[in-house]
């Protein structure tokens, strides 16, 4: 109980962080984000509907249909980000920290990608594309990347035409590309990752992973130094799943040895049938 307090504080901290980004770089210079709240800034723009009752509402039917096919802590921690995130976007005043809108679309880019960032390492999400993205990888090697990357570009494209302003649109995409960086650095890049675990706890590892949808190949090990056999579990999973495959391990076999590889690809079945 006290982690699950821990980790929601640490969810509504990035929540804050993402609405500064919004309310006091982005939106003052009519700037986008990506993914759902790309969709509510630009509704929020051109309509008199209110951005933060938007961006509530659009996360609404996503995270009702993740319930029901993700995890209940990734979806619950992921409604205390949106709510939290509509709250202070709702409470915080709209007004620009600097008149340029290079260096807006840049410390707006970092704020969302530090309050994403921070959300997705203690086992969250901040709604949107983040549970399209899970709900996806889950059942089949997708190309979500490459279905946000176009999502994204859609919304900026209407944006550009709808404002006439290229510029703003075009700031807009650095603004996203840096969130995706920072994204990066502060959780991992990749969508799918390998997990190579060496442990001592075989069995109890393989009980609480087998219950997944991930399969997990076990391989025979012999130490180079200490001449001692173990067994190393191999399984690929993805990066909304990370967190929870972490904390299995660590409650399972805390001295377990792990490698984490970022996976370019996936061949043949990704879900465990």
């Amino acid at each position: 109980m006290p982690k699950i307090i821990w980790h929601c504080l640490v969810i509504i901290l990035g929540a804050a962080a993402i609405a500064c980004g919004f309310n006091w770089f982005l939106i003052p210079h009519q700037m986008l984000s990506g993914g759902v709240s790309g969709i509510s800034m630009l509704l929020g723009y051109f309509t008199s509907l209110s951005l933060s009752i938007m961006y509530f509402v659009l996360n609404i039917p996503l995270l009702i249909a993740g319930w029901f096919i993700l995890g209940r802590r990734f979806i619950i921690l992921s409604i205390v980000s949106v709510a939290a995130t509509s709250w202070f976007i709702g409470l915080l005043p709209v007004f620009a920290v600097s008149p340029d809108p290079l260096l807006s679309c840049v410390f707006g880019g970092i704020l969302v990608g530090l309050g994403t960032g921070i959300s997705f390492r203690v086992g969250g999400s901040t709604g949107g594309l983040d549970i399209v993205g899970s709900i996806f990888t889950r059942n089949r090697d997708f190309p979500i990347g490459t279905v946000m990357a176009g999502m994204n570009g859609a919304i900026i494209m209407l944006a550009g035409y709808l404002s006439d302003n290229w510029t703003i649109a075009l700031a807009s995409m650095v603004s996203i590309y840096i969130t995706g960086k920072v994204l990066d650095l502060i959780h991992i890049s990749h969508i799918k990752v390998t997990l190579y675990i060496i442990t001592n706890e075989t069995e109890a590892m393989l009980k609480k992973l087998l219950v997944r949808p991930r399969g997990v190949t076990k391989i025979k090990t012999q130490g180079a130094y200490t001449d001692i056999e173990k067994d190393m579990l191999m399984t690929v999973t993805t990066r909304y799943e990370l967190v929870e495959i972490k904390r299995i391990i660590k409650e399972t076999d805390p001295k377990a040895f792990v490698n984490i590889v970022e996976t370019v690809g996936v061949m043949g079945s990704f879900r465990r049938s």
